[in-house]
């Protein structure tokens, strides 16, 4: 069990319990601090509180932290649609659906079990037993390109490229309503949504540095056809800033409409195609594009 130790400032005077962790530690959503709470691993000032406490200026609050349990993930003999592959790393075609590791009520069926019984465990271990070989990725809906690290020295070479900006990320997209300009940027930090943690939104006060290059491909009536370029990789981070133009995703029910005039659609219409990465070993250049999917050239045709 781990001890996390904080004093509460006059800013957050009289905020619940609660929502003063979820601000200090946003990893850990409200509702499982909330069960900590109920559990008795929250004090203030060396007192347990309840839920519905409030803070003060100046209180000590300690914060007891479970270790984790970590799930044994199993190998699963799932098709993989692989774009490149080598004894350092491999690209996969992710299809739409598939989450890409294990987490909270996804144990089974992700990128990850499909990884583990392809590369036979031959993974990095850097982002442990959940995470093996995972160095990005891509949201559940969002088909397209995910690079995996099948050993400790590629994962810090492409880490480290993540890190520099210098990975090649282009997506495709079909967003709500016509664009104004031809091409674009979107420079907005993005965090949590201090009214919502299980959504994003552009955070220019605690969010971390977001970059989003557009232009457009091709306008329909009510759509148009982008493609974003990513210079850095925030979690929803296309979805957020092309939101926050007033041009939200077509099928994503969480930053646009609710409802999709597409029966068929699930949601957000978003591929990652283009991705481009110096190798760890050879030092050359490689590019891989995943083709569109079924689902999203079938949505061009309609429109």
């Amino acid at each position: 069990m781990s001890l996390f130790c904080f004093q509460i400032s006059s800013e957050q005077e009289d905020e619940r319990i609660d929502k003063c962790i979820a601000s200090l530690m946003d990893s850990l959503s409200r509702s499982y601090i909330q069960k900590m709470i109920r559990e008795g691993n929250v004090a203030v000032n060396g007192r347990p509180v309840r839920q519905n406490f409030r803070v003060s200026a100046d209180d000590e609050v300690s914060f007891f932290l479970p270790e984790a349990v970590e799930p044994q993930i199993l190998p699963e003999d799932i098709p993989l649609d692989i774009l490149y592959e080598d004894d350092d790393l491999l690209v996969v075609n992710k299809p739409k659906g598939m989450v890409v590791h294990p987490a909270a009520g996804h144990y089974s069926h992700t990128l990850v079990n499909a990884v583990l019984f392809h590369c036979r465990g031959q993974l990095s271990g850097i982002n442990g037993v959940l995470r093996p070989g995972i160095v990005h990725r891509i949201d559940k809906d969002t088909t397209g390109s995910v690079l995996i690290c099948k050993n400790d020295a590629a994962h810090r070479s492409i880490a480290r490229q993540l890190k520099e900006h210098s990975i090649v990320r282009r997506y495709r997209a079909i967003v709500c309503g016509s664009l104004k300009e031809e091409e674009g940027t979107v420079d907005a930090p993005i965090g949590r949504d201090p009214s919502d943690r299980k959504k994003m939104a552009i955070n220019r006060k605690n969010g971390k540095e977001a970059v989003t290059h557009y232009r457009v491909l091709q306008r329909f009536s009510g759509y148009t056809c982008i493609e974003c370029r990513l210079e850095t990789g925030r979690t929803h981070q296309i979805r957020v800033h092309m939101a926050s133009l007033g041009h939200p995703l077509l099928g994503d029910a969480v930053y646009g409409p609710k409802k999709s005039p597409f029966s068929f659609l699930e949601g957000q219409t978003l591929h990652a195609m283009i991705l481009g990465f110096v190798h760890p070993v050879t030092g050359e250049y490689v590019e891989t594009c995943a083709p569109l999917p079924e689902y999203f050239e079938h949505l061009l045709r309609i429109l």
